[in-house]
């Protein structure tokens, strides 16, 4: 079953239940699904809707931290109910464990000697884990494992 297909079953699910929560970040996107098909005048491909997914899911986790920041707790729950949902439709994300054996296989393809290769290592290591994990996260991995390459 492709993901759209999915996504409009779970909608109709949940309008039919009456999970007002998952109706509302189902619709919204469906919404941007149809929005990119228009665009691109064409229906999208299941790793096209992932990215629209990952988008919402790096603004939920702005979000949770802005509201964090801000004490509203109310707002923050309401963020990660929604990013529940919507990393529900995502493939399962990669350990940092994981991630940090594809960096060192990348420094060590790459032949990078310190942080001044962190752009070749980046590249090297966001191709096999595209969408399997934050980027922001594996930058920081990157910089911290490249770092202590270049204090050794």
């Amino acid at each position: 079953m492709h993901l759209s297909e999915r996504i409009s079953d779970d909608y109709k699910k949940a309008l039919k239940s009456g999970d007002k929560d998952r109706v509302s970040i189902l619709r919204m996107v469906k919404a941007a699904v149809k929005n990119r098909e228009i665009e691109k005048r064409a229906p999208l491909l299941d790793d096209e809707i992932s990215g629209i997914l990952r988008s919402y899911v790096k603004r939920a986790h702005e979000s949770i931290e802005q509201f964090s920041k801000a004490g509203r707790t109310d707002l923050v729950e309401k963020e990660k109910k929604e990013l529940a949902i919507i990393q529900s439709y995502l493939p399962q994300q990669i350990t940092e464990d994981e991630i940090r054996i594809i960096i060192k296989d990348a420094i060590n393809e790459t032949g990078a000697a310190g942080t001044k290769d962190l752009g070749k290592v980046m590249k090297a290591v966001m191709s096999k884990t595209k969408g399997l994990a934050d980027g922001k996260l594996v930058n920081n991995l990157v910089k911290e494992m490249l770092e202590t390459t270049n204090a050794a």
